[in-house]
């Protein structure tokens, strides 16, 4: 059984536009007693170097990484003990693959294991317009358990740069995680 005071945290990265959002997260959760540990896809790899200018292995609040390939890996088995796990961003293929109960990669196996496991799983999907399968796969994982939190930053807030917009998005994502941001605005704050 997980104790309370235990808190250790899976995040996938995939292939979708919105890196930003990758170092935002990370960044606000760097000084939380939290143990974070990660799995990039090759795709999220080429992306984050391609938007961020870095590799995963640079994002040093994630403090062990596992191949995507790697099917023995730690978070392919129910045994493991993360209370959570986001897969941030997260492309529509990685989407419908765990709707469809895929384990075509270990991200793909870890949201499985958290959805059967009953655990959180927070899906950060990447994608606009939407088509009719997207939707259908959006329901398939809610009706399994898991969260569809989009990356939507908040506007009422104000921000006035990209990293700004970000970081209202990271703490929504924080709040769905059950992590408590110092710092984080909330609604009430954004004034008359």
């Amino acid at each position: 059984m997980i104790t309370a005071h235990h808190n250790k945290i899976l995040i996938g990265i995939t292939g979708a536009s919105g890196m930003l959002f990758v170092t935002s997260f990370l960044t606000a959760i760097a000084d939380l007693a939290i143990d974070v540990h990660g799995i990039c896809s090759e795709a999220g790899r080429k992306v984050l170097k391609m938007e961020q200018g870095i590799e995963p292995e640079q994002l040093s609040v994630v403090s062990e990484w596992f191949d995507y390939g790697d099917m023995s890996a730690p978070p392919a088995s129910g045994s493991s003990d993360y209370t959570s796990m986001v897969v941030l961003p997260c492309t529509m293929g990685s989407l419908a693959a765990i709707a469809g109960g895929l384990s075509i990669n270990l991200i793909h196996r870890a949201a499985d294991v958290m959805l059967k496991e009953r655990r959180k799983l927070v899906l950060a999907v990447r994608e606009t317009p939407l088509n009719r399968t997207h939707l259908k796969n959006m329901l398939a994982v809610h009706d399994a358990g898991a969260i569809l939190c989009p990356t939507m930053p908040s506007y009422y807030l104000r921000p006035a740069t990209l990293e700004q917009a970000a970081e209202t998005y990271t703490w929504r994502l924080a709040d769905q995680l059950g992590l408590d941001i110092p710092g984080r605005k909330r609604w009430s704050d954004a004034g008359a």
